[in-house]
């Protein structure tokens, strides 16, 4: 083809597109209408005049856009697993894997907002702190971490504070993977099985030694080793994540107290020793 050819078929591929891009749309639905782009993109409301204060909000409200697809995709998970449906949960559960990594380049992007910059919007936070978000609050519940008193910040919001109680009240991901170990034939012992789901999991030695005969002989336990692994993996990006946000905080404040009154970075260090599934962390000194 010359190059005369190839430019009269590029310009016509030009016309062609432009002739699509102007297509009516007043009777059907467009991109816009489809996200709701019009309610989503006026949600951005600094409170000074600040510009790195639209960084700072749009990069809090992107990760609870992010947050209420790792729920979505974690009670989806803990259901297939009720289910003895382990396949699609393995895929549930990579996804929340592939989000957690989206989450800590998000970390990436606010660290480059300096001291200086943080400092001159802060005080129109007021009270305001990430530890009050009850997305976060909801994923911990789901993922084993049950802490009743971290209600409390929401009770002035009944039908949030109604939501966080019933998660609380409800098995984790893990005490149904549990209970699918006692279905697959393990010796689970019966306190573990009727433990009471309000409280944080503590480690079970049942629990650990069926795990230990998963990791001795995966391919006669290849699902479970599977699930083992899936639930490993979440729970390495989830400490990376956090980790992720110690070391921002700590970049842009220091050790200053938190907006909501929290201690700020020491506060959020004792995160880093909270372990979901203590379990499959133990057996690999075992093995």
């Amino acid at each position: 083809m010359s190059d005369e050819t190839r430019k009269g078929a590029t310009k016509k591929d030009a016309r062609e597109l432009a002739a699509e891009a102007h297509t009516d749309f007043a009777r059907a639905m467009s991109y816009g209408d489809y996200l709701q782009l019009d309610t989503l993109l006026a949600a951005q409301k600094p409170l000074s005049d600040q510009p790195d204060e639209l960084l700072f909000i749009i990069i809090h409200q992107a990760t609870e856009l992010w947050m209420k697809l790792v729920l979505h995709e974690l009670t989806q998970a803990r259901a297939l697993v009720v289910a003895d449906d382990l396949q699609p949960a393995f895929k549930a559960m990579a996804r929340v894997s592939r989000i957690q990594a989206q989450l800590i380049q998000s970390w990436d992007v606010l660290s480059t907002m300096t001291p200086s910059d943080y400092s001159s919007f802060r005080s129109a936070l007021g009270q305001s702190s990430g530890f009050q978000s009850a997305q976060y609050r909801l994923i911990e519940f789901l993922l084993g971490n049950k802490q009743a008193q971290m209600i409390e910040p929401h009770r002035h919001l009944p039908e949030l504070a109604t939501r966080l109680d019933a998660a609380l009240a409800t098995p984790s991901l893990y005490d149904e993977v549990i209970r699918l170990l006692a279905r697959r034939g393990f010796a689970i012992d019966p306190a573990a099985l009727g433990r009471d789901v309000r409280e944080p999991y503590a480690a079970d030695a049942s629990v650990r030694a069926a795990w230990l005969t998963v990791y001795r002989d995966p391919k006669a336990h290849w699902e479970l080793y599977q699930l083992a692994e899936e639930l490993v993996d979440l729970e390495d990006w989830f400490q990376q994540w956090r980790f992720r946000h110690v070391t921002t905080v700590q970049r842009v404040i220091g050790f200053k107290r938190g907006t909501g009154g929290t201690a700020g970075v020491a506060y959020l260090r004792k995160a880093l020793d909270i372990v979901f599934f203590p379990e499959l962390w133990d057996v690999r000194t075992e093995l």
